[in-house]
Parts: structure tokens; sequence; C-alpha cells
């Protein structure tokens, strides 16, 4: 049996005796025998009366352990005092009201911010220290709360986006680069709430960001003595699309004016042509199906010269002509579910966006005013323009094929090869790019380009970056065109992320925990216990 001093929960509590019942064990202790009044720091003896309080502490043998304290109530013995009467305070045993030890809300605090509620309630039973999950809920918040009132200085900080539901609500987290955590979660993506955060922390220094054009202007108004970094990783990403996009020959609409407007007219050009190519290339396919069929070939025989699918291979031998792609069955949110009253509405030379957009409104129209203008775009483009006829012979080259397999290697393919450095290509991939040099002039001068644009990013040098644009530009490739420009207009946060080591990187991480978190209490998770769980916890050693 342990001593008596070592049942103590803390300093200044006497243990009268210990007894254990069926469920737990029982300690009885008292508090000191002389009080000293918190206001004017008199010792007192002249006791007022009493009162119990009942303190859950560590468990002993698996089993919990009950405190039962008795207090005094002390009188002030300065009759100056406005203090007459003082209740022993140990705040070194429990707060004021609190129910449980010091030491075990600690342990409820770190396993809430580790485990979460229901998983932590189960695992404080099995420990002998009975909680429920409200409870550790709400001790969670309050550490926390704690915790973001007593945040240190940040100098670098990263903002990233995350998803509340994808394409629905997102909300913005903020994390110190310097100490690897998180410092804040917001409810929403807006200028206006990350410039107010960026504002109530005036000691902020760099911050690292996506290309998101929403942070960078809540960066300009919040924190203007900052200095921007753009994400090396988005950087290159965005390269890659835009080499995927030329190599797929399939414009990318925007609902901004990035180029001048000859460009954009080359762009248009550029995804009518992608469109006739993937109908004759389709064309193509069906025709080379069929004429090997007529030769005698089987279905399998087929699918190995072309290397389709059999089962691809048989649906298509089935059609009388290429078959088109499935469209999705038309809803209230999309304009051209009321194609036939719009017409009408054109027709009679009402070709007023907003006008229309009422009109349409008022009959169901649940989707957005820019996805109706898209429509009225290319309505208003077919009347001021001629259809554009190009050859069949200058559509779409002939795709290059992989040489060992014989197979056309897909743009998503081909762009990830072409930004990839040579001495970390297999054998397999260095065959691959060379037939992609050799069979789309295209390709070459991208890779070029981003073997150029790799080259700096690992130079810490940002002086090259502009030579790199201009060539860029000058390369004849729109979506290699846009991306320059772009890089062009947020220059300063990438020629810091060139000259700069912080990068976007752990707020990434931080998301990716973010949603573990997320899933694991099922989506249900408000703000506030985002934030309690994301913070770095209160009791760390």
């Amino acid at each position: 049996m342990r001593t008596k001093s070592k049942w103590s929960p803390g300093p200044g509590v006497k243990i009268l005796g210990v007894a254990l019942t069926d469920d737990e064990w029982v300690v009885s202790a008292a508090g000191s025998a002389i009080g000293i009044c918190p206001d004017c720091g008199r010792r007192s003896q002249s006791r007022h009366g009493w009162s119990n309080r009942s303190l859950q502490d560590l468990p002993v043998q698996g089993k919990p352990v009950t405190v039962k304290l008795l207090l005094s109530r002390w009188r002030c013995s300065y009759h100056k005092c406005e203090r007459q009467t003082f209740t022993d305070r140990l705040p070194t045993v429990a707060a004021p009201y609190a129910r449980r030890t010091t030491r075990v809300l600690e342990i409820v605090g770190l396993l809430g911010h580790s485990t979460g509620g229901r998983p932590g309630e189960r695992l404080m039973e099995r420990l002998g220290m009975p909680v429920s999950d409200d409870t550790i809920l709400r001790q969670l918040k309050r550490d926390a709360a704690i915790a973001h009132r007593s945040n240190t200085e940040v100098r670098v900080v990263g903002i990233d986006d995350w998803s509340w539901r994808r394409a629905t609500s997102y909300g913005t987290i903020m994390v110190d680069l310097e100490r690897r955590s998180v410092v804040d979660i917001l409810n929403d993506r807006s200028v206006e709430s990350a410039a107010k955060w960026l504002r109530n922390h005036p000691s902020i220094e760099v911050v690292s960001r996506d290309r998101c054009g929403l942070y960078a202007q809540a960066v300009r108004e919040g924190a203007p003595q900052a200095r921007q970094v753009a994400d090396r990783f988005h950087l290159v990403q965005n390269l890659r699309s835009a080499i995927e996009e030329q190599m797929s020959l399939s414009g990318r609409a925007t609902g901004r004016a990035i180029l001048s407007e000859d460009a954009i007219v080359d762009a248009a050009t550029h995804r009518r042509r992608a469109r006739l190519a993937h109908r004759q290339s389709r064309q193509e396919i069906f025709e080379k199906l069929h004429a090997l069929r007529e030769e005698g070939l089987s279905y399998s025989e087929i699918a190995r010269r072309t290397g389709y699918e059999r089962r691809s291979v048989a649906k298509w031998l089935k059609f009388k002509a290429p078959p088109d792609r499935r469209r999705a069955a038309l809803n209230p949110t999309s304009p051209w579910y009321f194609e036939t009253f719009l017409a009408e509405c054109w027709k009679e030379g009402n070709r007023c966006g907003r006008h229309l957009f009422h009109d349409v409104k008022q009959r169901g129209y649940t989707g957005s005013f820019a996805n109706l203008e898209r429509l009225l775009g290319a309505w208003r483009r077919a009347g001021r323009e001629q259809a554009v006829d190009v050859p069949p012979t200058t559509l779409k080259p002939e795709p290059v094929r992989d040489p060992d397999t014989g197979h056309a290697i897909s743009p998503v393919v081909a762009a990830a090869l072409c930004i990839k450095p040579r001495g970390l290509l297999t054998d397999r991939q260095a065959r691959k790019v060379d037939a992609l040099k050799q069979g789309s002039g295209a390709f070459a001068e991208m890779r070029r380009l981003a073997m150029r644009f790799n080259g700096i990013l690992r130079g810490k040098r940002s002086a090259p970056l502009d030579a790199w644009i201009d060539d860029a530009i000058d390369s004849d490739l729109i979506p290699i065109m846009r991306f320059a420009r772009v890089l062009r207009r947020d220059i300063d946060a990438v020629n810091n992320a060139i000259e700069l080591t912080w990068s976007n990187g752990q707020a990434e991480g931080q998301i990716n925990r973010l949603k573990t978190l997320k899933r694991a209490m099922y989506g249900r998770a408000g703000p506030e216990l985002l934030r309690a769980r994301m913070l770095p916890p209160l009791h760390t050693k």
C-alpha cells in the first residue's frame, strides 16, 4: 500500500485516509490549516466555515481515484481589506470549480487533441479515468483558446485554401513556416477575412502562397510590407498543364482576356481545330478498325495490332458510324435547357445578356450569369465571324507512338515527360522523349523551355527569367504564351520563389492532415473544433 503522502494530488493537501470500494479508490483530504487572503496577502486562522470538493485524480491499479477534499472558508484579519471572507485556493491541484485535477485535465486535453471525442472517451474509460466525449471536446476547445491567445509573433506564413465541401465552400489555413505549425483556421476563402487576419499580425515579413490571385490581393491589402512568394510546385504544375494543353490541341476558355485580341482570336481558332481534329481522329479509328475486320482478323488480333482493349474494339465494330460522346442530360442549371426560348428571343433582337438572364430566371433557370454568357458569347462570335475551314490534312498531325509498344503517347504522359530532366528518366522514358522530339516540333520546343525553366528555379537566380518569358511568348504556342504572360503579371512573387527558400509545401501537408481529421470526425466538425485539433496542443513537454 502506498504511503499517505503519495496519495496527495499536490502541495498544500493533507491526506486523512484512503479507502477502496468496489469500483474506485476514495481519498479523504483536507486543505491547509492557515488561509492566505488573495487580495491583501495576510495570513488568517479565523475559520468562517467549510466547503467540500470532489476531484477526479489519476487512477491507481486501473481503478478510478476520487479525492474528497475538505476546504476551509476564512475571515480576513485585515479590517481594511475589501474581501472579508475567502476560500482555500489550490492552483497547482485544480482550477476553481473544476471537477478534475490539473494533471487529469492535461491528459484529457492531449487525448482529445490526438483522438477526438468518442475515441478519447473509450480510451479514458479503459485507462481508469472515465470522461464523456463532450467533456473532452470542451476541454480541447478551452485549451485551444488559451493557446490561440498566447500565439507568438509570426514572421513567415504560408496561406492556402481547403474545402469544406468540394466545389461548394472553402476555408483558409495559416501555417507558421518557421515553427512548422498551424497558426489559425479561417472559416471562408475571401480577400476580406485573409486581409483582416494579416492586419492583426503586423510582424509578418514573408507570405508564401499558391497562384491564386485572391490571396495575392489579400496580402497587398493586409500586409503590404510582406514579400510574396509564389509556390514553386504550382509554377511547375502550371507549366505542365500548359504543355498538356498544347499536346492535346485543346484550348482553354477563360473568363478573362489575358492575351491580346489577336491572340484570343488565335485561341478560338485553336479550339475549333481541336474539336475538328478530335472528330477526325475518331473517324480514322473507326475506319481503321473496320478495315482490319474486313481483312478477316479477329477481335483479339485487332486489339493487339491497334493497342485498344478488345471490348472497345467489339463495341466500335457494332456501329455503322463513329459514336459520339455521350452528353449528360440537361437540367435547369444549364442555359442549353432553355435553348429554344433563348433562340426565339435572340431572333427577335433581344440580345442583352442581363435582360435574357432576368427572363430565363423567371422560367426556372438556376445557373449563373457567367454560364449563360458563354452560350450567348458563342452566338455573338458566330454572327461576327465566318467559320474557319481547315483542310483535313492540316487538322492534327499523326500521333507520336511509343517505340516499345506502338501505342499513341497520351498528352498527360507527354507533359509529364517534358518537364522531367534527362538524368531522372528511365531507359524506356528516354526513348519516349526521343520519339516525341522527333515526331513533334512543338514538344521539342516546349521541352527546351521546360528544362530552362527548371534550371532557373534550381539556380536561385531570377535574372534569366525575363529572357525566358520573352522566348516563351515568341514560341507561338498559345498555352505557353498564356503561361508566360501570367508569370509576368506576378513577376515579383515568382522572383521571390526563385531566390528565397520558402515554399507552400508545409501548408499542403497540413491540409492533408486537416482532411484526415475532418474525415475521422465524419465531416461533422465545425470551425472551432477543427481549429482546436489543428493548432499545436497546449500541454507539451
